[in-house]
C-alpha cells in the first residue's frame, strides 16, 4: 500500500464521517434552520473530501478533470441551495427554534 492509497482512504473515511454526521444532524436538530445548516455544511465538506479521495485514486486525466468539475459544482451549488431554502423558509414564516421550545 502506497502513501497515496493511505491518503486516499483517510480522505474517503473523513468524508464518510462528515456525511454520516450530517445525517445525524438532520435527525437530531430541533428546527428547520439548524437542520439545513447541518446538512449544508457537513454534506459539502463530506462530498468534497470523498471527491478528493477519489481524485487521489484517479488514473487518467479525464477522470481527474471530471472529479474536479463535480467538486466545483458541489462547492457552488450546495451553499447556494442551502441559502435559498433558508431564505424561502424565513419569508414563509417558518419559526426559529428558541431555547426552551418543545421539540416538534
Amino acid at each position: 500500500m502506497t502513501v497515496l492509497d493511505v491518503v486516499s482512504w483517510v480522505l474517503l473515511a473523513a468524508g464518510a464521517l462528515f456525511v454520516v454526521s450530517g445525517g445525524v444532524g438532520l435527525l437530531r436538530f430541533p428546527d428547520f434552520y439548524t437542520r439545513i445548516h447541518a446538512a449544508g455544511v457537513t454534506d459539502s465538506a463530506g462530498a468534497g473530501l470523498i471527491l478528493f479521495g477519489l481524485l487521489a485514486q484517479a488514473t487518467t486525466w479525464d477522470t481527474a478533470v471530471r472529479l474536479l468539475v463535480i467538486a466545483l459544482f458541489l462547492a457552488l451549488s450546495g451553499p447556494t441551495a442551502t441559502h435559498i431554502l433558508a431564505r424561502a423558509a424565513r419569508r414563509d414564516g417558518v419559526p426559529v427554534w428558541r431555547e426552551g421550545d418543545r421539540r416538534r
